[in-house]
């Protein structure tokens, strides 16, 4: 029988399969442990520093770093020759400069084409030595180049360095001249007086960084570079948004050209996270999330400060738009993985920036409306998935459209202050949504305490709200019969919400909603608290003694009626469970 293919034929067939099969095994390993791979991953970067440790020690040993300081002195001495014609005239200055700028990349080249590692370093220095130098003389002292020439030769340096260092393998020493780039932008900056050409030289070291970064590289100089670019577009943001005096050595600016360092920033560190944390899958650090906060902070105070007109439009929609992005992506993407971290962190950007383009893009009342609904929908989505996460939100929105409704001034006036006037529908509006909060999920007896106290927020706010709107009403039906005075407003205060209490604990245990039976206890020390600071201070003797009296009985009803309401629940329980309906 011939086949088209015969192993025996090919003798290293069987490796050769064998071969590929374990490989494929192995991938398919890593795809469904990624953690185990990030583990051997970084086990084998600290291998190879330390294999690297080890080359530049036997390089020591061996006597080599002679001869490598010597080719190193030889360089910097040819930079001098080139500074010494340039100076005596014998060329030009622009011609002069450009040698230098070929000079100093030339050494760079070799740096990182040699294949020792002490080399490497030692190469790079030089090349850093001869070019820093260079361009402080050229453009300060010579006038030779200009701020922006001066900055498009670091913004080349950089991004060459970085480009030729990751198709070569051995030392990694490019951030060598990342760093000696992100000093020297920041240092020709204040000296210059031309702060934007350097400012963008710094953006595109960090974009390149975070380039290599999210190509699985490893960019020791990125934290610096990050930290040199906030500070500069913090001292754009100090010099320009002050008065013109303060400013006179500096060039002037349009709005958007100050607008847009802020705003690039943000994309950049924003972009560099994403795709760490969605492709590589990459826990994100401290640094990180603090980069990443500060690049928020001065983006936004940019355009607050340089686009005054629409600023707050612009921002407000800009994180609206934000949010609905990083929503579903944390939800959907980022909760199944293991370590969670970034799950944590998204979520707590998606409902900061919520918060921050509702608060900035409506008024007030529409922005306490809008946050009471969406802290609605948050506990509904929650109560049917499960999602802790989003309990807090919810808690986190219900706290703020609360603070700006107007709602505590309202309850307060209503059950213990000054009578309040007509509520405003913003009130309306919170108060329905916190009832439909607390009544979509019911609580069970082994949630623990952190959702107790999450559920708890919005029963709070539906019940002080609707116990305000019935103390209201019965103060405004009893004004149609009497003139109340204060000792009448006392009593019927404290009747609206001892009625209250015993409503609340009787439905508590009856319905099952364990929150409403606490909030009934809740407002009993209320009702405590108001007989001291309210009724006992206005002196009716008959009106001190009615509210009293109506405290004691609630205080022996309350529980009376939480037992009848268990019993009940029990008895319904049963007979269902007989019935087989449960």
């Amino acid at each position: 029988m011939a086949f088209g293919w015969d192993m025996n034929d090919s003798p290293g067939s069987l490796e050769q399969l064998s071969t590929r099969i374990g490989d494929l095994e192995r991938r398919v390993h890593v795809l469904e442990h990624p953690e185990e791979s990030r583990v051997a991953a970084r086990v084998s970067d600290r291998a190879a520093a330390g294999t690297e440790d080890q080359a530049i020690a036997s390089d020591l040993q061996a006597g080599n770093v002679f001869p490598v300081l010597g080719r190193a002195m030889l360089g910097i001495a040819g930079a001098y020759v080139l500074r010494a014609v340039t100076t005596s005239g014998a060329a030009p200055g622009l011609l002069g400069s450009a040698a230098a700028v070929v000079y100093a990349l030339g050494w760079l080249v070799w740096s990182l084409r040699t294949s020792r590692s002490l080399s490497r370093y030692v190469y790079a220095g030089t090349s850093a030595l001869i070019l820093a130098p260079m361009l402080w003389e050229a453009t300060l002292h010579f006038n030779v180049l200009t701020p922006m020439m001066a900055a498009g030769v670091l913004a080349g340096f950089v991004t060459l360095a970085t480009g030729l260092e990751a198709g070569a393998s051995g030392a990694r020493t490019a951030w060598v001249m990342q760093a000696t780039t992100a000093m020297m932008a920041a240092s020709l900056a204040l000296s210059t007086h031309h702060v934007l050409p350097f400012v963008i030289t710094l953006l595109i070291a960090l974009l390149v960084t975070e380039f290599a970064r999210a190509c699985g590289f490893v960019e020791p100089a990125w934290p610096l570079i990050a930290l040199v670019s906030d500070a500069a577009i913090w001292g754009i943001l100090f010099i320009y948004s002050g008065p013109q005096s303060v400013r006179a050595n500096y060039v002037e600016l349009p709005a958007m050209s100050l607008v847009m360092p802020g705003c690039l920033l943000l994309a950049i560190n924003g972009t560099g996270v994403a795709v760490r944390a969605l492709r590589h899958k990459s826990r994100m650090g401290i640094f990180e999330t603090v980069q990443l906060l500060i690049a928020c902070v001065l983006a936004a105070a940019s355009v607050l400060l340089f686009a005054p007109a629409h600023g707050e439009i612009v921002v407000g929609v800009t994180c609206l738009l934000l949010a609905s992005t990083i929503y579903p992506w944390t939800f959907f993407s980022l909760e199944q993985f293991a370590d969670r971290r970034n799950f944590r962190v998204f979520g707590v950007w998606s409902v900061a920036l919520l918060l921050a383009g509702v608060l900035w893009t409506f008024p007030r009342g529409p922005a306490s409306m809008l946050l009471a609904v969406a802290g609605c929908a948050a506990y509904f989505v929650a109560a049917r998935t499960n999602s802790r996460m989003l309990e807090w939100h919810g808690a986190i929105l219900f706290c703020t459209a609360l603070a700006i409704s107007g709602m505590p001034q309202y309850v307060f006036g209503a059950l213990a202050g000054s009578l309040p006037g007509r509520p405003e529908i913003t009130v309306f509006v919170v108060l329905l949504a916190a009832a439909l909060a607390s009544g979509g999920d019911r609580e069970s007896a082994d949630n623990p305490a952190t959702r107790k106290a999450l559920q708890f927020i919005p029963a709070l706010v539906g019940v002080s709200g609707a116990s305000a709107f019935l103390a209201h009403g019965m103060l405004a039906v009893s004004s149609l019969v009497i003139v109340p005075e204060a000792h009448h407003v006392a009593f019927l205060r404290t009747l609206t919400v001892s009625l209250v209490s015993l409503c609340l604990a009787f439905s508590g245990s009856r319905w099952g909603w364990a929150t409403m039976t606490r909030l009934a206890y809740v407002a009993l020390a209320f009702v405590a608290a108001k007989l001291l600071f309210e009724d006992l201070r206005h002196g009716h003797m008959a009106f001190i003694a009615g509210s009293i009296f109506l405290f004691a009985i609630t205080l022996i009803a309350a529980p009376r009626l939480a037992r009848w309401g268990a019993k009940l629940r029990t008895a319904y329980d049963t007979e269902m469970l007989a019935a087989g309906k449960i």
